[in-house]
């Protein structure tokens, strides 16, 4: 009988589970269900945590939320405002003459020959919990002169027994300001800043000097060499001294190159040993910030949990922000003790259609939408206004849509003898063979096919959200890309794009001297199938001017070498705003900045006299008219000599499920996770919701199994009666 009982308690047990709290497809533990832990992804693995060599948006995503550089960006306000972090206030620059003598705030900016940011830091700021601060019982650092015997039992941090923390204090942010010049650490804004911070360049200098001695396994104590341009005032003030009148430099104020590292966590983690076993500050950070990683597993899964002496700060959610958002709910949290969330986890998703299958089961909560779920995710109405689809508008989902302070273009490389030069003689034809094919190619097109409408053409390199861009309204528009009709931008017609390629010299696509027809390449790095479909569309775009375009595939060590050395003719690339400032996206085409004299970030080599005499007056200047008039002369001189073709500013779409409360898109700042709340029980209650156990197939497998034993049964039972008659007789 036991093959009829196992399948009834088979069919029992399914039964049972389906009445149980988890959904069967739960991938957390079922404990984990109403823990207050928001659910995220990441796609590849950060390659540094430490914040003076970080510089990629994947890596902000987890130290940005660690660290506390003296300043941050206000969550709700846009335009974008600065306000204190580990600072107590916004520092105002001081103005100096050659002689250290105090210049008043209107100086002219060719009289300023230093701006001093004198920086009050918060007291009573406390780091997380870390062995590298761990005293011991007479009051000495416990973990610092670890000996071979004692590293034997250790092959991660949380193998140390003992942590400790300590107060946050002024020297702190001038050790970090030290490291950028660490000669082993390889900061990727060490060369930027050596023309502004005094005395960085020759203490990097010096530095490698005293490097360069060492054995391999000894490394320089930044704390035996002071830095002129920087200085500790007190415990809780310091001094940063940079070169001229740089209001920018209160922006890199807000990012983790700034953020305080203790010296006790260099020497900790300098120990012989330690770097072998990936212990190190680029694997475990070290910060003041509200949130710790606590696991970094980046093959699977990487946790940040509540430092627990962050809340002794008593930040606060804000109490104001935009006009709008006291009536979408972003203000209800007003006044309350931040962070609000105790952990996240990141799990390691390489592909879309599994993170968005999960999302949907309430998995993860939040999400993009990638071009293979956009139509499952929202719909076009009548007016061409973007809504939610009516699954999602079930769900409680919400979208959230806003402008990234980014642009992305496709470049000439203006040292080309066929698409650049723009000085006298034959540049007036090549610069009419540009604005050709910034006609032909149809930037709108684009944005409809293949970003679903996620973007916005642009006329200039300045996105929305940033001082000194203009909308494209009849005074705003590009003119020579563009017409003002019926009341919008209308793309100037493939007839005028052909009479500009006549004009320089190509009727009809072809020589008018040779009759050869005229070839024009990209190097790019685009690959896979949607990148076929993007190339060929480019393809067809110079095809309608009889243009071929012959697409040179590279990977993106190549592509930059191509732009390194100055021989691609066209390429793709687009940019991320380091902080909200004009001069972040015009120094893009800056000419002494060009990529193949100087390796700056001017990859398209532009020169123009005019705009670089502008842009060296604009960059110093406070934002108001007068730098509005010379950033509108700029951008007229860019859109008259086409060093671009210029193409869209994209538009982030993101989607929360109803239990995630205040999440506002904020393109500058990346320490977005303590503002957000959510409701566990809610999410709980969804999940099971949307997951409901499919025990059918199991309960026809039972069902089967059981008639399969059936015939068995009968035998069995016949055998049995036949024994009993034949023992009767």
């Amino acid at each position: 009988m036991f093959p009829y009982r196992h399948g009834i308690v088979l069919l029992i047990l399914a039964f049972t589970a389906g009445c149980s709290e988890s959904p069967w497809n739960n991938p957390y533990s079922a404990a984990a269900a109403t823990e207050n832990t928001l659910y995220t992804s990441f796609a590849e693995r950060p390659k540094h945590l430490d914040p003076v060599q970080s510089y990629a948006e994947n890596e902000y995503a987890f130290i940005a939320n660690i660290y506390q550089p003296p300043l941050q960006y206000h969550y709700l306000k846009r335009p974008y405002e600065l306000i204190p972090f580990g600072a107590e206030s916004v520092p105002r620059p001081v103005y100096l003459d050659a002689a250290g003598k105090t210049l008043p705030d209107s100086v002219p900016a060719e009289r300023v020959a230093f701006s001093e940011y004198v920086i009050r830091v918060r007291q009573g700021v406390r780091y997380q919990p870390h062995p590298a601060l761990a005293l011991d019982e007479s009051g000495k650092l416990r973990y610092h002169a670890l000996s071979p015997a004692e590293l034997r039992g250790i092959d991660t941090l949380a193998d140390f027994r003992h942590t400790g923390t300590r107060e946050l204090v002024a020297g702190d942010y001038v050790h970090q300001i030290k490291r950028l010049a660490h000669p082993r650490l390889h900061s990727p804004i060490l060369q930027l800043m050596t023309e502004y911070i005094v005395g960085l360049k020759e203490y990097a200098a010096m530095l490698a000097g005293e490097a360069a001695a060492l054995p391999e396994d000894k490394t320089v104590d930044l704390t035996r060499h002071e830095l002129a341009g920087a200085r500790i005032i007190d415990r809780y003030t310091y001094a940063v001294r940079v070169r001229g009148k740089y209001p920018q430099f209160a922006y890199w104020l807000a990012m983790p190159f700034f953020a305080p590292v203790p010296p006790e966590a260099d020497r900790f983690y300098g120990q012989p040993g330690l770097a072998q076993k990936n212990i190190s500050l680029d694997w475990y950070p070290l910060g003041t910030g509200p949130y710790m990683l606590t696991v970094n597993n980046p093959n699977r899964q990487m946790v940040l949990e509540r430092n627990p002496y962050y809340r002794d700060q008593a930040e606060t959610y804000p109490a104001e922000g935009e006009p709008a958002d006291a009536a979408s709910g972003l203000l209800q949290d007003a006044g309350k003790t931040l962070p609000f969330i105790d952990k996240v986890v990141f799990s390691l998703e390489k592909e879309q259609i599994p993170y968005w299958n999960k999302f949907l089961q309430g998995y993860y909560d939040a999400s993009g939408i990638a071009s293979d779920t956009f139509d499952q995710a929202v719909q076009f109405s009548g007016q061409g206004d973007v809504t939610l689809s009516d699954d999602m508008i079930r769900r409680g989902i919400r979208l959230q849509t806003s402008l990234a302070t980014s642009v992305f273009y496709l470049g000439f490389n203006m040292r080309d003898p066929v698409v650049g030069n723009v000085d006298g003689g034959s540049g007036e034809r090549r610069r009419k063979l540009r604005l050709a094919i910034s006609i032909a190619v149809d930037q709108e097109e684009f944005i409809s096919i293949f970003r679903n409408g996620r973007g916005v053409p642009s006329h200039g390199p300045i996105p929305p959200g940033i001082f000194g861009h203009r909308e494209p309204d009849e005074a705003g528009i590009n003119p020579y890309v563009y017409e003002w009709r019926n009341g919008q931008p209308q793309r100037k017609s493939i007839e005028q794009a052909k009479k500009l390629l006549a004009e320089a010299g190509y009727p009809n696509g072809r020589d008018a001297k040779t009759g050869e027809p005229l070839l024009l390449h990209l190097d790019t790095t685009s690959s896979g199938a949607d990148s076929k479909a993007r190339l060929d569309w480019y393809i067809r775009q110079f095809q309608k001017l009889g243009v071929q375009l012959v697409i040179r595939a590279t990977d993106f060590n190549r592509l930059q070498d191509k732009l390194r050395r100055g021989t691609a003719q066209l390429y793709f690339l687009g940019w991320n705003a380091d902080y909200p400032d004009p001069e972040n996206f015009l120094f893009l085409l800056h000419g002494p900045q060009g990529r193949a004299r100087t390796q700056g970030e001017n990859a398209s080599n532009y020169r123009n006299a005019e705009y670089d005499q502008l842009f060296d007056r604009m960059k110093h200047m406070a934002n108001g008219a007068e730098r509005q008039a010379i950033i509108d002369r700029m951008i007229a001189i860019l859109r008259h000599d086409a060093p671009w073709v210029w193409s869209f500013f994209p538009k982030d779409y993101t989607l929360h499920h109803a239990w995630v409360h205040n999440g506002k898109p904020n393109q500058i700042a990346n320490n977005g996770l303590k503002y957000q709340r959510l409701d566990p029980a809610l999410r709980a209650v969804k999940r099971r919701e949307w997951n409901p156990p499919v025990v059918w197939p199991l309960a026809l497998v039972t069902a089967l199994l059981v008639i399969g034993t059936l015939p068995a049964i009968a035998a069995f039972r016949r055998r049995e009666r036949s024994t009993a008659v034949a023992a009767q007789s």
